[in-house]
């Protein structure tokens, strides 16, 4: 299975806002296959089409240990319906932001609305692990990185960072 090229910071197509999907034709099944095969090569427990260069509302996710038997979700168009509660994610990362891993804030129980890849209505109420890689990947379709959840601080110590390594390619 062909790989995708996973797009990193500062790449501004992670910023931007992914179009729903109304037709879920083959070829939607195909960018679902390879973006599936991608994020298990990464490794990663989840993976939106914006980072892959996508303009869809479509993302994997498996949070199964590797050494479990894995189990691929795919879920299109979703929306965070409700939110309870806080919770920290403590040291997230993310595929399209290398060499950074940083304490979020993110809501400690969800109910996610959207499709499955067959496109039947699915709702999934999440907490714990589960709820903050929905929340994750529910962001980069909504042109937002994890890196915008951290102090400005901080924030801006990783730009440098990244620009200079930039700099010196």
């Amino acid at each position: 299975m062909e790989l995708l090229k996973i797009l990193t910071y500062p790449d501004k197509f992670l910023k931007k806002t992914a179009k729903p999907v109304h037709d879920i034709d083959g070829s939607t099944q195909d960018i679902i296959n390879k973006m599936a095969a991608t994020m298990y090569a990464a490794p990663g427990s989840g993976l939106a089409a914006t980072q892959v260069g996508r303009d869809m509302r479509i993302f994997v996710y498996d949070v199964a240990p590797p050494t479990e038997n894995r189990m691929l979700q795919v879920i299109i168009n979703p929306v965070i319906a409700e939110r309870e509660g806080i919770v920290i994610s403590e040291d997230e990362g993310c595929l399209s932001v290398l060499d950074f891993r940083a304490n979020v804030t993110r809501s400690a129980s969800i109910l996610v609305q959207g499709l499955d890849r067959e496109g039947n209505p699915m709702e999934i109420q999440a907490e714990g692990y589960l709820a903050i890689v929905l929340q994750h990947e529910i962001d980069h379709l909504n042109g937002t990185l994890f890196v915008d959840h951290v102090s400005s601080l901080k924030r801006e110590m990783y730009q440098r960072r990244i620009q200079k390594q930039l700099r010196q390619k």
